[in-house]
């Protein structure tokens, strides 16, 4: 939870100073904030963050987007979030070196992810078939029912126009955002899946990175 909650924050600093602190007129920070309450984020800590973001005195974030391979040739991709990208570097390749992995150059696994945007929304009142048709025209590629919503999942660029949309027609939408999803994915045995494990969670630990992905296939 503490760790959703400064990825969050940090998102929230990249918005505002991206758009400034008015949600009305800046669609990223709409977006965050509709994240932080799909996780629980207290009010109060949402605008301590926008205040905060708000500051001359804050420093912002540069996202960054490292690339490489575990052990057994799966690769990764490593999205962050930093105010001092020596720092960072210095980390991820450490991570990397520890676990017999490799830190590669930009370009070098990405190509195997397709980025993508999703949103869930409210589901009450609506006839799924009809929205369905409506948002294909977006550049949707796949829309289900989901326990409490609908997902919606679209090309990255597709995130602007699918938003305004949903905005415009009065469809709340809980959470949104991007995801980068392997095309190809590699089974691990149990030996090989801890190796790959063990760097995972030093990467998932670092305060910097904000999202993981990887082509390991996950297990049952």
């Amino acid at each position: 939870m503490s760790k959703a909650f400064t990825r969050i924050g940090k998102d929230i600093v990249m918005a505002v100073k991206e758009g400034g602190p008015d949600p009305d007129s800046n669609s990223r920070l709409r977006a965050v904030i509709q994240n932080a309450k799909a996780v629980n984020m207290p009010k109060d800590n949402i605008e301590r963050a926008i205040k905060r973001a708000s500051d001359k005195n804050q420093g912002d974030f540069k996202e960054v987007l490292f690339e490489g391979y575990a052990p057994h040739g799966i690769a990764i991709l490593i999205e962050t979030a930093t105010d001092n990208n020596t720092r960072t570097v210095a980390n991820i390749r450490s991570y990397f070196n520890k676990c017999d992995g490799n830190l590669g150059t930009s370009g070098s696994v990405s190509f195997m992810f397709d980025h993508v945007c999703q949103f869930k929304i409210k589901a009450e009142n609506r006839d799924f078939e009809e929205l369905e048709l409506e948002l294909i025209d977006f550049g949707v590629e796949e829309i289900f029912e989901d326990e409490d919503g609908i997902m919606v999942y679209a090309p990255f660029e597709s995130f602007g126009a699918i938003q305004s949309y949903l905005e415009e027609n009065n469809i709340e939408i809980i959470s949104s955002g991007f995801e980068r999803i392997p095309q190809v994915t590699k089974q691990l045995n149990e030996e090989q899946t801890e190796d790959v494990e063990k760097l995972l969670e030093k990467i998932e630990e670092d305060d910097d990175v904000q999202n993981v992905y990887h082509t390991m296939q996950e297990t049952e």
